[in-house]
């Protein structure tokens, strides 16, 4: 299997990281058209937006919290040569899990549900992890 094929879901995390980063300017231009920013708050104040601003950024910001620690394992998988069918699939698995968690982030925002997402996406990176390890010490 080409190891490099493990670098696929890393760039499909960055992708979302993008969109959802595009979908904040979006949402932060519509609120100050509409006028529902504090102007005078705005720069230090994360309350000076309006809720569904403070959803987009706040899931931006989880992406960089669990992902981080999936970018690493992804470059160790790929350095070990240890990209195989199981850890590729982990490895999509994870990324599937981040889109539908920032999706019901940015969405409904049901706690519990964005919570079982993120349980299942951090079992995932320590499967990889265990891949990891396995690789190293086999």
């Amino acid at each position: 299997m080409n190891p490099d094929l493990i670098l696929l879901p890393a760039l499909a995390q960055i992708l979302l990281v993008v969109v959802l980063y595009i979908h904040l300017a979006a949402a932060k231009s519509q609120a100050a058209q509409r006028g529902d920013v504090d102007e005078s708050r705005r720069a230090l104040y994360a309350d000076a937006w309006p809720e569904p601003v403070i959803q987009i950024n706040n899931c931006i910001r989880n992406q960089f919290e669990v992902p981080v620690l999936f970018y690493v394992l992804v470059l160790v998988l790929w350095m070990l040569n240890a990209v195989n069918a199981l850890t590729l699939s982990l490895a999509w698995l994870f990324v599937g899990t981040r889109l539908l968690h920032a999706k019901v982030h940015i969405g409904s925002n049901v706690v519990p549900l964005r919570r079982r997402l993120f349980s299942i996406g951090v079992l995932l990176l320590l499967s990889l992890w265990v891949a990891a390890l396995l690789a190293i010490v086999a």
